[in-house]
């Protein structure tokens, strides 16, 4: 599935009413975020040039032909950027030449940025919850603030989370969507909805 449905009206409006659904059955406050991309990807943009300025070399010895040699500099780094132009402007070559290791950490940091920035803390209980969730990397985070229990969900939460990082490596939004709602009955036992409870923090999705 394309990254683009995830943007689309219909699937935020499916997201939103997600979150009325759990934090109708819990007293946690969820707030989505969607981002396009959570880190700094020129390195991936040099790599790229840097091969196809190695392929270009390499053709260039191939080739049964002569070069003059103050064009080959000028053809090579033409090469190099074309490369980098390419990878700018393609998800899918940064995120090949980059480690997953190094996309993780990009979305970890991102979202407990993007955390802070939203204002996730600022509920009376501490309840906050933010999923955030990065296109180019296909990957998600969960930030609980300091007053979920994770530990009184245990086993539970930690294989829905997993779910949905799952369905956000597959770009798959139907099954995002059942794994986001999978969360609420699950933050509803550790923090069932009170009587009095208020929505502290927008249910629309915040998408940049």
């Amino acid at each position: 599935m394309a990254e683009r449905t995830f943007y689309e009206e219909k699937s935020r409006q499916e997201a939103t009413l997600a979150v009325k659904a759990i934090e109708s059955q819990t007293a946690a406050e969820i707030v989505v975020a969607l981002r396009k991309s959570s880190g700094y990807y020129r390195a991936a943009d040099f790599a790229c040039g840097c091969l196809l300025a190695l392929l270009a070399l390499g053709a260039m010895l191939l080739v049964p032909r002569s070069f003059r040699m103050w064009a080959v500099p000028i053809d090579l780094l033409v090469a190099f950027a074309i490369g980098v132009a390419m990878s700018a402007g393609s998800s899918t070559l940064r995120r090949l030449l980059t480690r997953p290791s190094r996309r993780r950490e990009f979305v970890r940091g991102a979202a407990r940025t993007t955390f802070m920035d939203l204002g996730v803390s600022r509920t009376s209980g501490r309840w906050g919850v933010l999923v955030y969730l990065s296109m180019l990397e296909r990957d998600a985070e969960i930030v609980p603030d300091v007053g979920i229990d994770l530990p009184a969900m245990g086993e539970e939460w930690a294989r829905a989370v997993a779910t949905l990082r799952e369905a956000m490596g597959r770009m798959d939004f139907a099954a995002f969507h059942t794994a986001l709602l999978a969360l609420g009955p699950i933050l509803g036992k550790a923090h069932p909805r009170r009587e009095d409870d208020v929505n502290e923090l927008p249910d629309e999705v915040s998408a940049s």
